[in-house]
């Protein structure tokens, strides 16, 4: 296998387990070509150790596990100038809109490479870009020890956001329709919901003696989910738009004008939502093993697609070093 070497400021990653995650299901079935050239290595839920050093790196040695924070920044434009770099208005996705990781060795910046702790295993730490996400999706919300906070959608990430703020004290509710994922989400002690089939307004009024929710984070792209976020949200609540809606949606803001609602977008994370979520596996704070529904070899990565885009599974890692069959 030829592989190019790292480069200067550059580290070369053995990648040991990628995870699959709805951004890569999007890129498979063609949905981000204004974004994505072909051919593309997507990818960007990473683990995996240091396997060479490029020059003037400094503080990393091979064999070193890591992760990786897959955002690249120019520095210079007004996002990045008033502090918001991981929204740079010429962001650079790694696995989008450049390589990814699912392939045996990748090289990326250094300087978005995030140390692994010895006591958190690879499959686990593969994780910590999507809690990274959640992570960033709780704290942008400003919730509090003894909010009620609303999940509308319990895929991954859903569930991530879930226990991300039943660990920072909330009281949680998951609104999902798939009779499998409320069945793994109940059985983490979290309250969770047909909103197909239950009346959801009536529902989190009686859960919040009349009050209504301090926080709706909206992670389903359904329309419907959508709409219901402002009959959700308690008077000057907070709504979190977390999925990605390919769409423009109906909203009602005669809703958000009279309860002096907050609405807020989350993409991706910062450097310390990262920090966050190591600390937070490490811990064993997050159903790590709740979320992934299985592991497969990387011959397999295509018929993982399939199963993930048929709902069949939850979060599917692909064992790229070939570690699962050792």
């Amino acid at each position: 296998m030829d592989v190019a070497p790292p480069g200067p400021g550059e580290l070369q990653i053995a990648v040991a387990y990628c995870g699959l995650c709805g951004t890569d299901l999007h890129i498979v079935h063609g949905d981000m070509e204004a974004r994505v050239r072909t051919p593309l290595v997507f990818g960007h839920e990473v683990s995996g150790t240091v396997a060479a050093v490029g020059a003037g790196v400094q503080g990393w040695k091979a064999g070193d596990p890591l992760t990786v924070m897959p955002l690249v920044w120019d520095g210079t434009c007004p996002a990045c100038l008033a502090g918001h770099q991981h929204i740079c208005q010429n962001l650079v996705f790694l696995g989008i809109d450049s390589p990814g990781g699912l392939q045996l060795r990748w090289n990326v910046p250094a300087a978005i490479a995030v140390p692994i702790p010895s006591d958190l295993d690879l499959r686990t730490a593969a994780l910590v870009e999507p809690v990274a996400v959640a992570v960033h999706d709780v704290r942008r919300s400003d919730l509090q020890v003894g909010d009620h906070a609303v999940v509308l959608g319990g895929g991954p990430i859903g569930v991530l956001i879930a226990g991300v703020a039943r660990d920072a004290g909330a009281h949680v509710m998951v609104a999902e329709v798939d009779v499998s994922r409320r069945s793994r989400i109940a059985g983490l002690g979290i309250k969770v919901i047909d909103p197909s089939s239950a009346d959801m307004v009536a529902e989190v009024e009686r859960w919040t003696d009349g009050v209504g929710a301090d926080v709706v984070f909206e992670v389903s792209g359904a329309a419907a989910a959508a709409r219901s976020t402002t009959a959700l949200a308690k008077v000057r609540g907070t709504i979190v738009v977390v999925a990605i809606h390919s769409a423009a949606r109906e909203l009602d803001l005669q809703r958000l004008f009279w309860r002096e609602l907050r609405l807020l977008g989350a993409r991706v994370y910062q450097r310390s939502d990262f920090d966050r979520a190591v600390e937070l596996l490490r811990r064993g704070r997050i159903p790590a093993e709740a979320v992934i529904s299985g592991v497969v070899p990387l011959e397999e990565t295509a018929s993982a697609i399939n199963d993930l885009s048929a709902g069949r599974a939850m979060k599917i890692l692909v064992d790229v070093a070939g570690e699962a069959q050792a």
